[in-house]
């Protein structure tokens, strides 16, 4: 999965790096970014029943890497209202990330959210630059992608969550906030019997967002309602990735489309809804057995049958 977008980068949406302290305050009093360039921070009107469907760009990646206004404008025309982009953005020059804008506020797309490694999350011009780039596209959420490969055992996880706490502190300020977005693993328990996904929602802030990848979670044998009602206004975006029993020469695991796999979707989305906070969905997809743009169609096809959204 070492695809790239844009500025020939290859960095890897799960590529492990090294994540630090935090960014010196005097670095941080020195970002000339306005945060004009940023949504408002309320996302959709109180008590809404809407809620925005977008896509994780990841879906696409290979399309992406090839064309990034064709993309945009293709899974625009699809239907979708929002998109997020995945580590290699971190690559953009400033400039080139407000042409990307541009491009998003012409086809009326929004970008909520992005997937980071952990270069990041790291001292100094590294949170520099992911404030200026999220800001100019008008993000609210700066999401880990994965933890580091060294973290492990309860006292590494509690370090890591200490260093995201710092983040979430770091980027307030600038209208943002921090996440993590899990996989199978966090769902594994530690020594102390707790799941390392509990410790990571223990150990940070309210305002941290636990964005759900469901996928993952029914692979590993958890239950996704339940998570969601264990952990009330913290899952402010889901990630709408189904799974079923059976391998890739079956077209099944994460290749099934939305709706095809296991997953209790009215049941999780309403508990997203009602329970999780959420503020909007993004549908991800690994492959399937269509190409990438009629995977994403008929993924978000499926959706729109299931919940009678136009």
């Amino acid at each position: 999965m070492n695809n790239s977008f844009s500025l020939g980068t290859s960095l890897s949406r799960r590529t492990f790096l090294a994540i630090s302290g935090a960014i010196p305050a005097a670095i941080a009093s020195q970002l000339s970014i306005t945060v004009s360039a940023a949504e408002p921070a309320t996302l959709e009107p109180a008590g809404a029943k809407r809620y925005p469907i977008g896509l994780e760009l990841y879906s696409v990646r290979g399309e992406l890497a090839r064309d990034l206004p064709m993309t945009l404008k293709t899974v625009a025309k699809l239907g979708y209202e929002v998109v997020e982009f995945y580590s290699p953005y971190f690559k953009w020059t400033p400039a080139y990330t407000k042409d990307v804008r541009a491009q998003m506020d012409d086809l009326g797309l929004r970008c909520y959210s992005t997937h980071n490694g952990f270069e990041s999350f790291t001292p100094s011009e590294n949170l520099v630059h992911a404030i200026e780039l999220n800001q100019i596209l008008g993000t609210r959420y700066i999401v880990l992608a994965s933890a580091p490969g060294r973290t492990s055992g309860v006292e590494g996880w509690k370090h890591l969550c200490e260093q995201l706490a710092t983040a979430v502190e770091q980027l307030k300020p600038h209208g943002l906030s921090a996440g993590y977005h899990n996989h199978q693993a966090e769902w594994a328990k530690l020594d102390n019997g707790q799941r390392i996904i509990e410790v990571i929602a223990e150990n940070t802030p309210k305002e941290f967002v636990l964005q759900l990848d469901v996928g993952t979670c029914e692979e590993a044998g958890a239950d996704p309602v339940a998570w969601v009602k264990a952990n009330p206004g913290r899952i402010k975006v889901m990630h709408l990735k189904d799974w079923a029993p059976g391998g890739r020469g079956e077209e099944k695991g994460y290749r099934v489309l939305f709706g095809e796999g296991v997953t209790p979707w009215k049941e999780l989305l309403a508990a997203a809804e009602s329970v999780g906070g959420v503020e909007y969905f993004l549908i991800e997809q690994e492959g399937s057995r269509y190409s990438e743009f009629e995977t994403a169609k008929r993924c978000l096809d499926n959706y729109r049958a299931m919940f009678g959204k136009a």
